[in-house]
């Protein structure tokens, strides 16, 4: 049946446009396509093709390309001679490592599909890849993504679903015309302050993470959909507190200078301290806020606030039940604001 519709193909010479070759259980790649220059789809997803043939590179005029499910063990190099490449598929492969070179050609490309692969890294060359649009790279074993994914300039979608990542990189500011990023089933403990700043951002997916709190600026962005199930979130509980006066004493202001000028190991106090037995004692006793870490002698004011999100973001539906607030840590000390870290908390 390949055969004959190969055949088929090939009488069509320069004219023929399209070739789908899809489930053929086809072991190679047809050399013979290097006869069909004017070649702009080519179909052949669902065989067994462990690599493609060096022929393909003659296809300069193909503008899609899928090869998923098949049996790929890298992005291979004769892509960068697809010049004219718009979109690439190459799902449900075995595909571990991408070829030296191969993103210097698809210039072009604006979809590229990379789910179900074996994926550990990407590399710092993807940077190249100036006209990308929509990137999914799900169910892969990426446990980290290089800054230079961040200066895809026109990346609209971002699909990173069901990987081992810990962190985003903190240049994410520069994606501005991202709107929509899934960050499902991952590791991550923390998202940069510079997610704050993708004002196109509509669609934010972070369920099943290890994350608890969010950056300064996160009930500004401009959602429509926010799913976080899954999470190890604040939840805002009513606690028994004693409030003995709105000024801070003297030792408590001193003692909080000295325990945060000495966990930043300042040279002079950490040397000085050692004559004043009677100050070390004092500072023994104090505490760290579990929220911003900072430290405090006997009374803690107002570490946190809670806000309710935007009216306009659409949520989980199991976190519709309860009412959602975003919580702010604004620890205040000598005239100084540390914004910290902001959570989601379920009231």
């Amino acid at each position: 049946m390949a055969e004959r519709l190969l055949i088929r193909a090939l009488k069509g010479g320069k004219s023929t446009k399209i070739v789908t070759l899809n489930g053929k259980n086809m072991t190679k790649m047809p050399s013979m396509l290097e006869k069909l220059p004017g070649l702009k789809t080519l179909d052949l997803q669902n065989n067994r093709i462990p690599k493609v043939c060096p022929e393909i590179s003659t296809l300069t005029q193909l503008t899609a390309l899928n090869l998923g499910n098949n049996l790929l063990e890298e992005v291979p190099e004769e892509m960068k001679y697809l010049t004219s490449l718009k979109k690439l598929h190459l799902f449900g492969n075995k595909i571990h490592r991408f070829a030296s070179g191969v993103c210097d050609g698809l210039q072009n490309l604006i979809l590229l599909n990379l789910n179900n692969n074996q994926l550990t890294w990407i590399p710092q060359e993807i940077s190249r890849l100036k006209s990308l649009t929509y990137l999914s790279i799900n169910h892969n074993r990426l446990a980290s993504i290089p800054r230079e994914l961040c200066f895809l300039e026109n990346l609209s979608e971002l699909q990173l679903n069901y990987n081992q990542l810990i962190c985003i990189p903190k240049e994410m500011n520069f994606l501005k015309k991202l709107q929509k990023l899934l960050l499902v089933r991952n590791n991550i403990e923390s998202l940069p302050e510079g997610l704050c700043d993708l004002f196109n951002l509509r669609i934010l997916d972070i369920a099943g993470n290890v994350i608890q709190m969010f950056p300064p600026g996160f009930q500004d962005l401009k959602l429509r959909e926010f799913y976080c199930e899954g999470n190890p979130l604040f939840l805002k509980q009513p606690v028994n507190a004693v409030k003995h006066e709105d000024i801070w004493s003297l030792q408590e202001i001193t003692s909080r200078l000295i325990m945060n000028q000495l966990a930043e190991k300042n040279p002079f106090l950490m040397q000085a301290i050692e004559w004043y037995p009677q100050v070390r004692n004092i500072i023994s006793q104090g505490r760290k806020c579990a929220i911003c870490g900072k430290s405090f002698l006997t009374v803690w004011l107002e570490c946190v606030e809670f806000f309710p999100p935007s009216k306009n973001w659409k949520i989980s539906r199991n976190l519709q039940l309860v009412p959602l607030q975003i919580l702010i840590c604004s620890y205040k000390c000598f005239n100084q604001r540390d914004p910290n870290l902001f959570g989601i908390a379920q009231v």
